[in-house]
């Protein structure tokens, strides 16, 4: 037995439909879903599909997550029949913000489907961000000041990836990188292009495909009060690039003299 045939038999019998009415639905025979509902086949992507879509069930949910321990009327559902996990409330109905620590960081990739990682994670409520999903996910690094090593982001679920806004924050996580915090533009067809806002880190792309989460920047929950200051370092970088586009303009002013 799978996951897959304990949840597809599970919804079957919630929605109390016979397994040879679904096999109609689903344009197939009652002997070939007996199949997939007792493990012995497994189902092709189209079948995966239709299943999915009669459910209205996102695919990744049938085949890692064990829905029978989940509610599934309280799922949030988006565009193109996805879905994200549960929210919780306080007593006065505001959402809970699951916090993924650094110690949890490393599991958030595997987990981030999972309703009992996610219930497993702290939570706090900040009831000032309005309405939308949001979770907490920790800094790493030196690559996007003020935010330092150590600090909370407080992020928004983006549903689709066309309300990403050009030269805005975000938490991606993704199937290669897993969890990053960049400056993103959308000035690649079918990629992202991530930008650390330390000049020291190069930009680099991101296919849309390898993308699993993006969380808009919300807000900032740190324990530093240090004032944000200019390396030596990074004043010459500043200046030495600032010469070259300079260097560059001269050139091209020159050559269309000429």
């Amino acid at each position: 037995m799978s996951l897959f045939s304990d949840n597809i038999r599970a919804l079957r019998v919630k929605h109390k439909i016979s397994q040879e009415k679904l096999a109609e639905n689903l344009r197939i025979t009652r002997g070939r879903y007996v199949k997939y509902e007792d493990g012995t086949s497994e189902a092709p992507y189209d079948i995966l599909k239709q299943i999915a879509l009669y459910f209205h069930m996102s695919i990744d949910l049938l085949l890692s997550v064990d829905i029978r321990k989940i509610n599934i009327e309280n799922l949030i559902k988006l565009e193109g029949n996805r879905l994200i996990l549960p929210i919780q409330v306080d007593s006065s109905g505001e959402n809970y913000i699951e916090i993924v620590s650094q110690k949890a960081k490393a599991g958030y990739l595997n987990g981030y489907a999972d309703p009992e990682y996610i219930e497993s994670l702290q939570q706090v409520s900040l009831p000032f961000l309005g309405p939308g999903k949001h979770r907490g996910f920790p800094v790493e690094g030196d690559s996007m000041p003020p935010h330092e090593d150590g600090s909370i982001i407080i992020g928004r679920y983006v549903e689709r990836l066309g309300e990403v806004l050009d030269g805005k924050t975000y938490i991606l996580i993704t199937k290669s990188e897993g969890m990053v915090y960049k400056r993103l533009n959308k000035n690649k067809k079918n990629a992202l292009v991530l930008e650390s806002d330390n000049r020291f880190y190069p930009n680099y792309e991101v296919k849309a495909s390898d993308i699993l989460e993006i969380w808009e920047y919300e807000c900032n929950i740190g324990r530093s009060d240090k004032r944000h200051e200019v390396t030596e370092t990074q004043s010459m970088k500043d200046l030495l690039l600032e010469v070259k586009r300079e260097v560059m303009e001269i050139k091209n002013n020159t050559s269309g003299t000429n």
